[in-house]
């Protein structure tokens, strides 16, 4: 990882900005859930990981609250991680087409995943300062991840936190929708949250059909 990236990570890890989700996050990594009792909370905010050398770059809402809030990795630990990291795999950003844990061997290949809030929000809803608090994180992994040409935002708070960053008025936002904005191509996609998969909103084929699109708009 390249230093200013290192850096910019260390700054979330310690990022103390919101009272409410510094109190949220770490609440429910002393209380748990009974699943994963047995496992130690990483109960902070959450960095973005991958290939600093990125072209495509992914962005989500936040993390889960026993997903990523507990794994430490973004989109790891849950069910919304086990659908990308699938699909990632099966188009060749992925090492493997799981996402348990951070020490799994997960490696990322010409991607980027992060999220537009960094800490786990009660019922999946941060605030609007929330969002802003976390919005020059963005701003700078953009800037920093220099090689990005897609970026592939994952539900309706993501796509508007993105096109806030890049000063970009938004569209529309609905599935496999495209934007242009300078050499950025900025993809939408519905989130493959359980309430979105598990209700047919979004299919499988509609999923991998997203990265299917991606790979072509990177060629």
């Amino acid at each position: 990882m390249n230093s200013g990236l290192a850096s910019l990570n260390g700054e979330i890890l310690g990022c103390r900005a919101c009272p409410r989700l510094s109190e949220y996050v770490r609440e429910v990594a002393r209380t748990k859930t009974r699943r994963f009792a047995d496992q130690e909370y990483h109960g902070r905010p959450v960095p973005g990981f991958g290939d600093v050398n990125a072209r495509l770059l992914l962005v989500g809402l936040a993390p889960a609250a026993h997903g990523a809030n507990r794994t430490g990795r973004m989109f790891t630990g849950d069910s919304s991680g086990d659908w990308l990291a699938r699909v990632m795999h099966r188009h060749g950003f992925a090492s493997i087409p799981t996402s348990l844990s951070a020490d799994d061997g997960l490696v990322l290949h010409d991607a980027y995943v992060t999220a537009a809030a960094r800490c786990a929000p009660p019922g999946n809803r941060p605030t609007a300062e929330e969002l802003h608090n976390c919005s020059d994180y963005l701003r700078r992994e953009v800037a920093l991840l220099q090689h990005v040409r897609v970026v592939l935002c994952l539900g309706g708070v993501a796509y508007k936190a993105v096109c806030r960053i890049l000063g970009a008025r938004p569209g529309k936002f609905g599935h496999s929708r495209l934007y242009k904005h300078g050499d950025l191509r900025i993809l939408t996609s519905y989130h493959p949250s359980r309430q979105n998969t598990q209700t047919g909103r979004l299919t499988w084929d509609e999923w991998d059909g997203v990265f299917a699109r991606v790979r072509g708009l990177l060629g």
